[in-house]
């Protein structure tokens, strides 16, 4: 009788050992204070930080969504490891959370050892970026579950924030203004929309001229990550809020007390390019609420503090908090 091995079914343990192998590198390229151990272990371990009078623990999941069809289908993927990382720091910042480390998830049909460690790169890279350590993840293949080539990914971050400033909303006051911080595109969300739209109803390539640069490379920019900006200012800074599905009008509310709203000028809002592409075949308030439509993060800050804050980022105004119902208003 004919044996039959686990390669057989599709898991290939030797693919599986040569990409950790490939990755020890790139996690050790992430190691910060307080990283305990290295890869290898059946769980990462990170020392609490010090410094902090009551310190909370916070932790963010998300993942890439269908931007990663785009990364699969045009073989890039050595960026959406950033939009991974930077989809859950830029959550935890909002609740003034330092980052401090990260764990992920690569599921696949079959593992291919040079993409999953181009992923991982990115990872790697936004993690750096973040200032925070890689110390663990897991890797799934699972012939049957998905297709040869697809992937997915998944992200866990935790951070550290002191008790007493969890509460942002409380900060929040009549008068402040909105500061908004550019994206660098889509960032993670709406690409299901954005895949409808040029794809499909405009019959565009990934490889067409746009703005002097292939499609592809607008829509694969990786999301931006704002946590060094968080650091800089973050006495300066009353609440934030990360602006992804939904967009300002529904992201903006969430970091309002009751009887106050936000009110936006949408034209002072730099609509990036792309966006103004596909605003040819959508309406305005359903753009506002699939994309972030130039505006990656917004900054609550009170009026003596906008010029600081300004100077010391790309930043720019674009409304005011103003009594009223708990909500988000473009004008």
């Amino acid at each position: 009788m004919s044996q039959i091995s686990y390669k057989d079914a599709g898991v290939d343990i030797d693919a599986g050992n040569s990409f950790v192998e490939n990755i020890k590198p790139l996690v050790k390229s992430t190691r910060i204070p307080g990283v305990l151990g290295g890869i290898g272990s059946f769980a990462g371990a990170f020392e609490m930080p010090t410094g902090y009078k009551e310190p909370v623990l916070l932790a963010a999941t998300d993942g890439v969504g269908t931007k990663l069809k785009l990364a699969i289908d045009s073989g890039k993927h050595d960026t959406v490891g950033i939009d991974l990382v930077a989809m859950c720091v830029n959550d935890l910042i909002c609740n003034f959370g330092t980052p401090t480390f990260f764990l992920d998830y690569y599921a696949t049909g079959k593992l291919e050892v040079d993409v999953a460690t181009a992923v991982v790169s990115g990872i790697a890279e936004g993690c750096r970026q973040a200032e925070c350590a890689l110390i663990g993840g897991e890797t799934a293949e699972m012939p049957g579950m998905y297709s040869k080539d697809d992937y997915d990914l998944a992200g866990f971050a935790v951070g550290v924030a002191e008790k007493s400033e969890l509460d942002t909303p409380a900060n929040v006051r009549a008068g402040d203004k909105l500061i908004a911080l550019p994206s660098s595109g889509l960032h993670s969300n709406g690409f299901s929309l954005a895949r409808k739209v040029l794809f499909e109803k405009m019959g565009m390539k990934f490889d067409d001229d746009f703005n002097g640069a292939p499609l592809i490379d607008a829509l694969l920019a990786p999301t931006r990550i704002y946590v060094k900006t968080f650091k800089q200012l973050k006495p300066k800074i009353q609440a934030m809020a990360h602006i992804t599905g939904g967009g300002l009008v529904e992201n903006l509310p969430r970091v309002l007390p009751e009887g106050l709203r936000a009110v936006i000028k949408g034209d002072d809002v730099r609509v990036l390019p792309l966006f103004e592409l596909m605003s040819e075949h959508v309406a305005r308030d359903e753009m506002f609420r699939a994309f972030n439509m130039g505006v990656g993060m917004v900054l609550v800050v009170r009026p003596d503090d906008v010029n600081a804050v300004l100077d010391a980022t790309d930043g720019y105004l674009i409304g005011e908090i103003e009594p009223g119902d708990k909500e988000a208003r473009i004008v």
